[in-house]
C-alpha cells in the first residue's frame, strides 16, 4: 500500500480531485492524504489590515476548513478515513514536499490554460513540472 496526496482548498475543482483520489485509493489500496496550505497576507496588504485578534489561529481555521470540506464532499464517516495535513506556506511547494514518497499527487485545475496559467502561477502547472511522483490533474 502506498499514499496518494490530494490538494484540497475547498474549491469545486479540488473537491473533484478529492473524489478522484478517493476512488483511485479504493482501486489501488493506497491511503489518501488531503493537504491544504495557507499563507499570511503579503506584507503590502498586511500594513493595510487592522490588527488581528490575539486569539486568531490561522492554522486551526485552515484545519477546520479542510475538515468541513472533506465531510461535506464525502460524508463524516468516509472523511474520517482520510489523513489531513494543513501546512503554512506556498501551496504548490507544500504539495511537492508532501508528495515525496507518495505514489501519486492529485490536484484540481481551475480551467486556466496556456499563457493565462503561466501568468497566474497555477498550482497545477507548477506541481506537474516539479513533483517527485506522478501527478493527476482533474479538470472540471
Amino acid at each position: 500500500m502506498g499514499r496518494i496526496v490530494v490538494g484540497v482548498d475547498g474549491s469545486a475543482s479540488s473537491i473533484k480531485a478529492l473524489h478522484w483520489a478517493v476512488r483511485q485509493g479504493e482501486l489501488t489500496g493506497d491511503t489518501v492524504e488531503a493537504a491544504n496550505s495557507w499563507e499570511y497576507p503579503a506584507t503590502s496588504w498586511a500594513s493595510m489590515m487592522p490588527g488581528l485578534p490575539e486569539d486568531f489561529d490561522p492554522q486551526a481555521l485552515a484545519t477546520v476548513s479542510l475538515t468541513e470540506a472533506l465531510e461535506e464532499a464525502l460524508g463524516a464517516e468516509r472523511a474520517a478515513g482520510i489523513s489531513k495535513v494543513v501546512m503554512l506556506g506556498n501551496p504548490a511547494q507544500n504539495l511537492i514536499d508532501r508528495a515525496r514518497g507518495a505514489n501519486l499527487l492529485v490536484v484540481g485545475a481551475r480551467g486556466y490554460s496556456g499563457f493565462k496559467a503561466t501568468l497566474l502561477g497555477s498550482v497545477s502547472l507548477h506541481v506537474t513540472q516539479n513533483a517527485p511522483c506522478p501527478v493527476t490533474v482533474v479538470r472540471d
